[in-house]
C-alpha cells in the first residue's frame, strides 16, 4: 500500500516504513505527526481525492532536521564589470512513515 501526500508545496510518493526528506517541518526530532493532506491510496484498490481523500491520513516520525546541499547563485551583468554570487541551503526534515490510514 501507498499514498501520495502534499507537504511543503510538494507531492511525496511515501509507503509504510520509508524514509522521506521533505521541506523543513515545525516538529520536535523523535515525535509522531500526522499529515492529513492525502491525494491518493493506491495498492489493491486505489482511491483518488478531488482534491483530498476524506478520513485519511499518514502518520509518521520525525528522525532528524538538517540542510540540503549548497545551490550556487551567480549573477553577471554585462558591459558593467560586475557580478554577484551567494549560495544557499534549503532547510529539510527527514520523517519515517509508520502507517497509512483511509
Amino acid at each position: 500500500m501507498y499514498a501520495i501526500i502534499e507537504t511543503g508545496g510538494k507531492q511525496y510518493r511515501v509507503e509504510e516504513g520509508s524514509k522521506v526528506v521533505v521541506e523543513k517541518l515545525s516538529a520536535q526530532a523523535g515525535s509522531e505527526i500526522t499529515l492529513d493532506k492525502v491525494l491518493m491510496i493506491g495498492g489493491a484498490e486505489c482511491k483518488v481525492g478531488a482534491p483530498y481523500v476524506a478520513n485519511a491520513a499518514v502518520t509518521a516520525e520525525v528522525v532528524e532536521h538538517g540542510r540540503g546541499a549548497k545551490v550556487m547563485v551567480f549573477k553577471r551583468w554585462r558591459r558593467n564589470d560586475s557580478r554577484k554570487l551567494r549560495g544557499h541551503r534549503q532547510d529539510q526534515t527527514t520523517i519515517r512513515v509508520k502507517s497509512i490510514n483511509g
